[in-house]
């Protein structure tokens, strides 16, 4: 019967149906055969379930405050900062690219947000510098990589609620493998632009540099609202997200002017179809989850793979390539809700840190949303810059292959994302 699930799943899928059409045909597939004696109104109960618990309440929330920053000024005034201090570096635009997304990451938690607002500006400036389309492409992409992992993430919520860890403390978590991605990709753009002869900018006069900060005080206020909010015990992640819609619509459309009230029932009108659309997945993934879980189907697979009696190193190997090769297919909600309940009770019977496993989680859904063929990142790329899809992919894999670096050391060092979450929650 498993088969026959993951036969319909693909089936739907390969006949061009929305995802949350094949989770739904699975669900009532197995709920058929494995309880033959319900009624389906059990089904629409978990799905309503599935929607119910209050930290999803963040999600339109952080994607309302992203529509508004990303639509004004925010993101132009993070790149003007960063270009500031490091512009004048060797391949000091394509760190400044790289930081930039890092920044705005803690503003939108959405890497196809940050492929659009930080892309868009900063790709003709650097192909007048002499950087190549593809490499300029590629880092964007997966730069943006790190706007998952940086707090606010979308996924880090929908995982959270799936899995039962603690949304705060996988927010905190993700800090540490975020600012290591960005240090890898910062040396290897001073490495590409030193062997390729990109010339140096010239540096900006501190007058410059003060002009810049104090134009980004304001939008760095997002991540000083949900980071400190949090680690201070001020705020729980739905509350800042909610402070963070508040403190956008002042930045955008009071103090910065960029953004007009007559604009903003639009923007929300947009989040409320994006929203949709995940609360529906949300919904159809917790209706499978529970099928699936309930007729035991999870142990049954990680049984046949022999994770149910496997150490640390091989669950957490076979979860990462899970996730990674899911995701260069489907979309990362999608993949995290079909997964998770799978690899659950291994995680649990195995007494790996539940924040660590969503941190390596997330970690792998971003790059894989950034991997040929199908990675969500790429098409968000494709429609931006108007390129072809072989012109976009031509140069990830070195970024790529960085990313899998950095999700291994993950698995070998996890204090890599532990270590911050033990300082802000006092464990240890």
């Amino acid at each position: 019967m498993t088969a026959a699930m993951v036969a319909l799943m693909i089936a739907l899928l390969l006949l061009g149906f929305p995802m949350m059409i094949p989770l739904i045909g699975a669900t009532l597939l197995g709920f058929y055969v494995f309880f033959p004696g319900m009624t389906p109104d059990i089904v629409i109960q978990q799905m309503i379930g599935g929607v119910k618990p209050t930290a999803l309440i963040a999600v339109p929330m952080f994607i309302f405050a992203a529509d508004i920053v990303t639509k004004g000024q925010a993101a132009q005034r993070l790149l003007d900062l960063v270009m500031s201090f490091v512009g004048h570096l060797r391949g000091g635009l394509a760190i400044t690219s790289a930081a930039t997304c890092t920044l705005f990451g803690a503003v939108s938690g959405s890497t196809q947000a940050t492929v659009v607002a930080i892309g868009g500006p900063l790709r003709p400036r650097m192909l007048r510098a002499g950087y190549s389309d593809k490499f300029v492409m590629a880092l964007t992409i997966n730069a943006s990589d790190i706007a998952m992992l940086i707090p606010p993430s979308i996924a880090m919520i929908v995982y959270g609620v799936v899995s039962g860890a603690s949304i705060g403390e996988l927010f905190i978590a993700g800090l540490g493998p975020g600012l290591l991605i960005l240090l890898m990709f910062s040396v290897y753009s001073y490495i590409y632009a030193k062997k390729n002869g990109i010339p140096v900018q010239d540096r900006s006069a501190w007058r410059t540099r003060l002009t810049a900060l104090r134009r980004a005080l304001m939008p760095l206020g997002f991540p000083a609202i949900i980071i400190g909010g949090i680690y201070g015990g001020i705020f729980t992640p739905t509350e800042a997200a909610a402070v963070c819609v508040l403190y956008a619509l002042l930045l955008e459309v009071v103090i910065f002017r960029s953004v007009h009230w007559y604009e903003v029932p639009r923007i929300a009108l947009s989040t409320g179809m994006i929203t949709a659309v995940v609360f529906i997945l949300v919904a159809a993934g917790s209706a499978f989850s529970w099928t699936i879980s309930f007729a035991q189907i999870p142990q049954q697979i990680l049984g046949g793979l022999g994770l149910m009696e496997a150490g640390y190193y091989k669950i957490l190997i076979i979860l990462s390539i899970a996730y990674f090769v899911g995701c260069m297919f489907v979309d990362p909600i999608v993949v995290i809700l079909v997964f998770t309940p799978i690899f659950a009770p291994v995680v649990q019977a195995a007494g790996i840190d539940p924040v660590l496993v969503g941190t390596i989680v997330t970690l792998q859904v971003a790059i894989g949303s950034a991997t040929p063929p199908f990675g969500c990142d790429i098409f968000t790329a494709i429609a931006a810059f108007r390129r072809p899809y072989f012109d976009v992919i031509r140069g990830t894999p070195p970024f790529i292959v960085m990313l899998l670096a950095v999700a291994a050391a993950l698995i070998v060092f996890p204090q890599i994302a532990l270590f911050l979450r033990d300082l802000a929650f006092g464990y240890g």
